[in-house]
């Protein structure tokens, strides 16, 4: 089923409003996927904030046009998903997975604002922790001196506390 000219225009608009917020888009080949694996792809993708959706190549190279991702145009040719995020991480993550368990589906590049990946560059962003790790990380290792100076200020009291109660337990055992 082919769209006419507005339905095009439409599309193209939207893929060009996700572009535009988006720091990672990754390209792979689902050709041989059944539907019940892509609905499930899909609803991975929605859990993670992933825009994911097959569009016509042509209609995605308008989209990017322009943009920081203009250089992986280049790279779209045959049948494509495309997953499109915010978080640099979070589509690299999904596809990679979805792609170790399911061997008809074929990583063919991605990109970050300025530079385009290969399959092994996606691999690669897709081992990396994501945003929110690493500011759990970040604020753990940001806590750790604060937390450790307050438990020394309160070893001092703790530590007279313990030594009149041994004076008293002295004090009533004589």
């Amino acid at each position: 089923m082919s769209l006419n000219l507005e339905q095009k225009k439409a599309v193209v608009a939207e893929v060009s409003e996700q572009v535009a917020q988006a720091q990672a888009i990754v390209l792979a080949e689902y050709r041989g996927i059944e539907v019940g694996d892509m609905t499930k792809l899909r609803a991975e993708a929605r859990k993670s904030g992933v825009y994911l959706r097959v569009l016509k190549n042509t209609l995605v190279r308008r989209a990017v046009d322009g943009t920081q991702f203009s250089e992986l145009a280049n790279n779209m040719v045959g049948p494509l998903v495309f997953g499109i995020s915010a978080d640099p991480v979070a589509a690299a993550k999904v596809l990679n997975s979805f792609a170790k368990s399911n061997d008809k589906f074929v990583i063919k590049a991605g990109a970050l604002p300025g530079k385009v990946l290969d399959a092994k560059g996606v691999q690669a962003l897709a081992t990396l922790p994501s945003r929110e790790e690493l500011l759990a990380k970040l604020l753990g290792t940001m806590q750790a001196p604060v937390a450790q100076f307050v438990r020394t200020l309160n070893e001092v009291p703790t530590k007279f506390a313990r030594g009149l109660a041994a004076v008293r337990d002295q004090k009533q055992a004589a």
